[in-house]
């Protein structure tokens, strides 16, 4: 088990219209009188069903005449707008909980569920109980948690990412550890459940001088399976897949002082949908 499996939401464009070039006549006399006439009601009437085309084109409200996006086939112009909606108002072990009983509700649960579970307090035996306990439902906590002590506390595994037998970072360097969520969609809902999809970039590695596993940034989704109990939700399942991964800039890496200072001064938040 890697740390990626618990590491696991307007466009405008410009049409261009070229009407036909040269002569329209085809080099052909020209027609006096009605046959003019026509000729010019006819480019006129081309003209503004072009525009008419491009205006409902260029429309950004994603709406269209079958009806495809009321069955959110697409998302709509604001998807990606905050809800304004706080979020809660109460934390247990600094994880964020008493969500919203609605699909705002869901996302911002799965997305600060997905940033505690994609910590690096998950590879501290403590934390990471308490963690499991507070994100899963009663009635698969016990054994995901049993899951989650043979992966984490693996010797082969721990040391292949730099680490000590209980998890600690080697003398000198920082572990590095998180979740950044980009952005939430909602799959499938229920009166009591919810399918969420939690598109996200990790940063994973160890910093400081002599690292071997330098950080690195991931991109991962993960789909968590929300049901509705003790009034919040809790996590009953999930499913991660590799990105979509946006094409990297030309920018030189940080040293390692500088990432331990980062991962150091810059806290985290509370996400909300």
């Amino acid at each position: 088990m890697s740390p990626g499996d618990e590491q696991g939401y307007t466009e405008t464009g410009q049409t261009r219209t070229r009407l036909p070039g040269g002569d329209p006549y085809g080099g052909a006399p020209r027609r006096t009188g009605r046959s003019s006439s026509r000729g010019l009601i006819t480019v006129v009437g081309v003209v503004v069903l072009l525009i008419a085309a491009i205006a409902f084109a260029n429309r950004g409200d994603g709406s269209s005449t079958d009806g495809s996006a009321d069955k959110g086939d697409r998302p709509k112009a604001a998807s990606t707008a905050a809800s304004g909606t706080k979020p809660v108002d109460t934390k247990s072990a600094g994880i964020a909980s008493g969500f919203a009983h609605t699909e705002q509700g869901a996302q911002s649960a799965a997305a600060n569920y997905a940033v505690a579970l994609g910590s690096a307090e998950m590879f501290n035996s403590g934390w990471r109980h308490q963690i499991v306990s507070l994100v899963y439902a009663p009635d698969v906590a016990a054994a995901k948690q049993s899951d989650m002590d043979s992966a984490y506390s693996s010797e082969k595994f721990l040391a292949n990412i730099g680490l000590a037998k209980d998890g600690s970072a080697p003398k000198g360097q920082t572990f590095v550890s998180r979740v950044i969520p980009v952005g939430t969609k909602v799959t499938s809902s229920g009166t009591d459940t919810m399918a969420v999809e939690v598109w996200y970039t990790s940063l994973f590695g160890l910093s400081g001088e002599g690292s071997t596993n330098p950080v690195t940034e991931s991109w991962y989704t993960t789909t968590y399976e929300l049901k509705w109990m003790n009034n919040d939700w809790k996590v009953t399942d999930f499913q991660q897949k590799d990105g979509p991964v946006p094409v990297g800039r030309d920018q030189t890496a940080s040293t390692a002082d500088d990432m331990t200072k980062a991962v150091e001064e810059y806290g985290g938040f509370t996400y909300a949908r």
